[in-house]
């Protein structure tokens, strides 16, 4: 009797594990390190019964995993990459889900003096003439986007020895920022989630050209079958909703709000 106990005891284990639906996403290591969907996803898992498998890489590589149909959901923040899957068909119901804005951290005494600056075109300038340390992406990430934008902005190509391409994560680069004391472009999410980790300050911030918008897309069920459609379209009716949206609002570290919602404006 024992034993039959403990076989049906597996199979309503077996049966149970069965019925809870995956959704595969793909996302920003920007985004994650915040720590913001380990708040947001809990939620959408128990009102759904599903579980948000994440994958978290730069999003040039978190939107060509979407256009292969290796998950079923991206949410990113580059607006422009993103508009090109979207008119190519490979992403469909985009949706403004929040915004935070890039800035540039620091040694506090700051060395390139950028916090005299009055744009982020000045501020790069000065630290390309001061030639200190600055601490890339170099992940075709969408802050390696932005970055990149940027520098173009500032009529500057960064190469020598002070410009280091870390291909790591945002996490990954503070880290290194931090070791090397140098300067990097970060999400403010993700510097407010790491500033008790690091000794780097804000050191520009403001400009409006370091806006930081972020969407969510389903991947198109017309051109790979097998997404969950369904479950992803459930997934951005929830970041997009009142409740939502209620989350990321109140998602704060050291009473700071790391992002803003944008659905329901």
């Amino acid at each position: 009797m024992k034993n039959i106990i403990i076989v049906i005891g597996l199979l309503l284990n077996t049966v149970s594990a069965q019925a809870v639906e995956h959704l595969k996403l793909s996302t920003t290591t920007s985004t994650d390190n915040s720590g913001l969907l380990a708040v947001l996803h809990p939620v959408f898992e128990a009102k759904y019964d599903a579980k948000v498998d994440v994958i978290a890489v730069g999003t040039g590589k978190a939107l060509k995993i979407g256009s292969n149909g290796d998950v079923d959901v991206v949410f990113v923040h580059a607006p422009t990459a993103e508009l090109k899957y979207v008119e190519s068909g490979d992403f469909i119901d985009r949706k403004a889900v929040m915004h935070n804005d890039f800035v540039i951290v620091g040694v506090e005494h700051d060395p390139a003096q950028i916090n005299q600056a009055k744009t982020v075109v000045q501020a790069l300038q000065l630290i390309a003439k001061s030639q200190e340390n600055f601490i890339s992406r170099g992940d075709n990430s969408g802050t390696h986007k932005k970055e990149k934008a940027l520098w173009l902005l500032a009529d500057i190509v960064p190469e020598g020895a002070w410009y280091i391409q870390a291909g790591q994560g945002m996490g990954a680069v503070l880290k290194i920022a931090d070791e090397k004391q140098a300067y990097a472009l970060t999400d403010r999410g993700t510097q407010i989630a790491y500033a008790d980790k690091m000794s780097l300050k804000v050191v520009f911030e403001g400009d409006d050209a370091l806006f930081n918008p972020y969407h969510v897309m389903a991947v198109n069920p017309e051109k790979h079958n097998h997404v969950n459609y369904a479950l992803a379209t459930k997934y951005i009716d929830f970041v997009i909703s009142a409740e939502g949206q209620n989350i990321i609002e109140n998602f704060k570290k050291a009473d700071q709000q790391l992002f803003y919602p944008d659905a329901l404006k």
